[in-house]
This record gives structure tokens, C-alpha cells and sequence, in this order.
């Protein structure tokens, strides 16, 4: 019963998503591929999760989202063939956001509004603000890019990049907490009907 109704879709190669039982993909969402979704992760309408590009093998890359976090309205998250995209545990992925592989996100980040991430790693904790690019470049843990920045390379980060505050994570927290509440209340509508 549980997200009977999402939009799950195989690839040319052939795999299906495999989505955790206590996740909660809305229906409108639509999740292709090789994506592997955890528990108590929420996945809000409109995003789209592909993992279907194949490299030169016919390989396809996953598209792993980690326990606790949330994918939000109209995110979007694709890698090119054969890259992986990792989101750690309870990782907030704001609304619009665009994660493109390869990419690796840690535990505990967030990704605000329009902010695009593209062949990137983000360390633990890292809030990337609303409007931000982070293009070719490696942040470290607990990094904070502020609102509308570009940063395109590690040079750029070493001057821009600055540390998150106690109010970055504890907002942090509070977006996780209640996306994860999300997941839970619309799972247990769906076991009500």
C-alpha cells in the first residue's frame, strides 16, 4: 500500500527504484531509475529523481538518498552516465534545488531554494543558501555559502565560504524534523484509507 500511487519508472537499463517502506514519495513526484531511497525520507510533489544515463557499459550510476532526509517541491536531482549522486542522512533538499552528478552531499546539509549543486562534494553540514551555485568544488564540513554566491572552483570557496552558526543549524534541524514528520503523517494517512 505504501506510495501506491508515486511515479515509479524503470530505466533503459532496466533498473526499478527501490524505496525504502517507511519513505514517503508523493504521487506526484517522479522517481526513475536506479535511486535508492531510505527510511523516513519524504519526497515532496513535482521533484524528479533520475538515475538513468547509462556510461559506456550500460551501467547506470544510483541516485542514493540517505535516511531522514527530504527531497522537496520541484527539486531535481540527475546524474550524467555512469556518475552517482549521494545525499547523507537527514540532508534537507530545498524547494527547486538542483543536484546534479556527480555529486556527493554529507550528513546533515542543506541545499535552499534554486541553489544548484553540479559535480560537487559537500562535506557534513554544509548549508548552501538560496540562489548559491557550487560548481567543481569541495566543501568542507559545516561550510556556509551564502545567499546568490558562485563558487566554481576551491580557490573561489577559500574566499568566500564561511563557517554556519548555531542558528544555520539549528534551522538545519528544525527543516529536517519536520519533513521527517511529513513522511510519517502521510504514511499513516495512507495506512488509514
Amino acid at each position: 500500500m505504501v506510495n501506491r500511487a508515486a511515479n515509479f519508472r524503470c530505466n533503459p537499463a532496466g533498473d526499478w527504484p527501490c524505496v525504502d517502506s517507511l519513505a514517503y514519495v508523493d504521487p506526484a513526484a517522479l522517481v526513475i531509475g536506479n535511486v535508492r531511497i531510505g527510511p523516513r525520507v519524504y519526497v515532496g510533489p513535482g521533484a524528479v529523481i533520475r538515475a538513468d544515463e547509462c556510461d559506456g557499459s550500460g551501467q547506470v550510476g544510483p541516485v542514493t538518498i540517505g535516511a531522514e532526509s527530504n527531497v522537496q517541491d520541484g527539486v531535481i536531482i540527475h546524474a550524467l552516465g555512469g556518475t552517482r549522486v549521494t545525499v547523507g542522512e537527514r540532508t534537507s533538499l530545498a524547494h527547486g534545488c538542483v543536484i546534479h552528478g556527480s555529486c556527493a552531499i554529507g550528513r546533515g546539509c542543506f541545499v535552499g531554494f534554486r541553489a544548484v549543486v553540479y559535480n560537487a562534494s559537500l562535506a557534513d553540514g554544509v548549508f548552501v543558501s538560496a540562489g548559491a551555485i557550487v560548481q567543481g568544488a569541495d566543501l568542507a564540513e559545516d561550510s556556509f555559502v551564502a545567499p546568490a554566491t558562485a563558487v566554481l572552483s576551491d580557490e573561489d570557496a577559500a574566499g568566500v565560504v564561511t563557517a554556519t552558526t548555531e542558528a544555520d543549524r539549528a534551522f538545519m534541524e528544525r527543516v529536517v524534523n519536520a519533513n521527517v514528520a511529513l513522511a510519517e503523517g502521510y504514511l499513516r494517512l495512507g495506512r488509514e484509507e
